[in-house]
């Protein structure tokens, strides 16, 4: 792996939106501004799916059963979502990035990444254009950006955090290592929860820590994540910025911290999975045929069961009952589960299917 001193120096911008969903609903409703908003449904089985910044004083977070954020905040208000909205906001945005750049990688609606290292604007200082596009999402949309700058995308990722909100900051390749070193894993992007449980189980709880474990034992313990997480340790990500990705499959996987043997353990275990996944069809006006789910046993062996539709899967509960069903049909158990997971596959576009659909409504068929 190369050393960041030996490879050219990119610019790498991480902009993310403030409480992007919230933001636009108290934008368009002044008389939700300065009170505990949630973007979701509130009925027994919603989902909080963002949550604006006087919510999350009282700890509301996004993916938070409904029930308990209210529990949390019982004044709570709840607003249930307009994703044509926020994809025409996120148009606007995207707008301004390609004032600065082409190389545009969108994570989601609410965040991307840009390489400036050449932009069109001729500007050589990344935090001057970080400020002018944080300047002109204001003007444009009222909305409020924050933005990381760095040589990396997962410093930048990380250095969009440290002053939100609308704010900005960044991680020189002087500092990026001794960064890294201070941070607690659990905030590492890319190392989710079953992740951080498991790097605690080996002693890994700071960069650091990370850092003292050798390529092998990483290869070892986090299979393919390995190099990453050994790379990362040092300040070091060479993953290029890639406009316009395509993408075929969109997954969600959890690893247990004990493994399970019961099946309606199990199936519970799928509706954050199934509420993940579909998340991110919402937001971006995309449905599936196909839907997967993953086994991985306590031995490490692993199956897959999958079911094709020929009409996209219409929500999230059809995704979870075709998920519950495909599991179902691995009972008994080989062995116990430590890990699922839920592929979505076959994507479409919602807004052509429903034309789709609807023709054939009007031909009678």
């Amino acid at each position: 792996m190369n050393d960041t001193s030996s490879s050219p120096v990119r610019k790498i911008i991480h902009v993310d939106m403030d409480a992007f969903y919230a933001s636009v609903e108290q934008r368009d409703n002044p008389e939700l501004r300065g009170k505990p908003l949630a973007v979701g449904g509130s009925a027994a089985r919603g989902v909080v799916a963002a949550a604006s910044y006087e919510a999350r004083a009282f700890g509301v977070h996004s993916a938070m059963p409904s029930v308990t954020a209210k529990r949390k905040c019982p004044d709570l208000i709840f607003v249930p979502p307009r994703f044509d909205v926020y994809r025409a906001v996120s148009q606007q945005i995207r707008e301004i990035f390609a004032e600065y750049t082409s190389m545009i990688e969108p994570l989601s609606l609410d965040e991307a990444y840009l390489d400036v290292t050449q932009n069109l604007k001729g500007m050589d200082i990344a935090t001057e254009i970080a400020l002018e596009i944080r300047t002109k999402i204001k003007q444009v949309t009222g909305l409020n950006a924050s933005a990381g700058i760095s040589y990396n995308k997962f410093l930048a990722k990380m250095a969009s955090d440290l002053n939100k909100p609308n704010g900005q900051a960044v991680i020189t390749p002087k500092h990026g290592p001794a960064f890294v070193e201070t941070l607690p894993v659990k905030k590492f992007h890319g190392v989710g929860p079953a992740t951080a449980e498991r790097m605690h189980k080996y002693g890994i709880e700071t960069g650091l820590d990370l850092k003292s474990k050798s390529l092998a034992f990483l290869q070892e313990h986090f299979g393919k994540a390995g190099p990453y997480f050994y790379g990362i340790a040092r300040g070091i990500d060479e993953r290029q910025v890639k406009p316009d990705r395509v993408r075929k499959s969109i997954g969600a996987e959890d690893t247990f911290a004990e493994d399970i043997d019961d099946l309606a353990l199990a199936t519970a275990e799928l509706r954050p999975l199934a509420q993940k996944v579909w998340r991110y069809c919402e937001t971006g006006g995309i449905s599936a045929k196909t839907v997967t789910v993953k086994i991985k046993y306590s031995d490490f062996t692993q199956a897959t069961r999958s079911r094709t539709s020929a009409y996209p899967v219409a929500d999230m509960d059809e995704v979870l009952q075709i998920a519950s069903a495909l599991l179902a049909t691995v009972h008994p158990f080989a062995r116990p589960i430590r890990l699922l997971g839920i592929t979505l596959s076959s994507l479409t576009n919602q807004e052509s299917d429903d034309a789709g659909a609807q023709s054939q409504l009007d031909l009678g068929i």
